[in-house]
């Protein structure tokens, strides 16, 4: 079955980097397009970036740009987001999204002092 297992999370200060991966199985990753949203407490959840299947294209949620970067390898069934220059309103829960239907159960980033 499809499982896509989010990693990488953590507590972090203001400024600061993390990289999250998402490990995905089950499915042909290559095919599919890829995507990281965030739920922040008592928010809505929102679409951070995603990647094309061959990763020709990317795009970011307006909040992250220059800050965060999508990536992935098709060889390691991987997609990883690369955070940097975090913020305190950065603190969210963070899913991956395989197509239109797969998410994983999400790794909580915190960002405070």
């Amino acid at each position: 079955q499809v499982q896509l297992v989010e990693s990488g999370g953590g507590l972090v200060q203001p400024g600061g980097s993390l990289r999250l991966s998402c490990a995905a199985s089950g499915f042909t990753f290559s095919s599919y397009m890829m995507s990281w949203y965030r739920q922040a407490p008592g928010k809505e959840r929102e679409l951070v970036a995603r990647i094309t299947s061959i990763g020709g294209s990317t795009n970011y949620a307006d909040s992250v740009k220059g800050r965060f970067t999508i990536s992935r390898d098709n060889a390691k069934n991987t997609v990883y987001l690369q955070m940097n220059s975090l913020k305190p309103e950065d603190t969210a829960v963070y899913y991956c999204k395989a197509g239109l239907y797969f998410w994983g159960k999400g790794t909580l980033v915190t960002v405070s002092s």
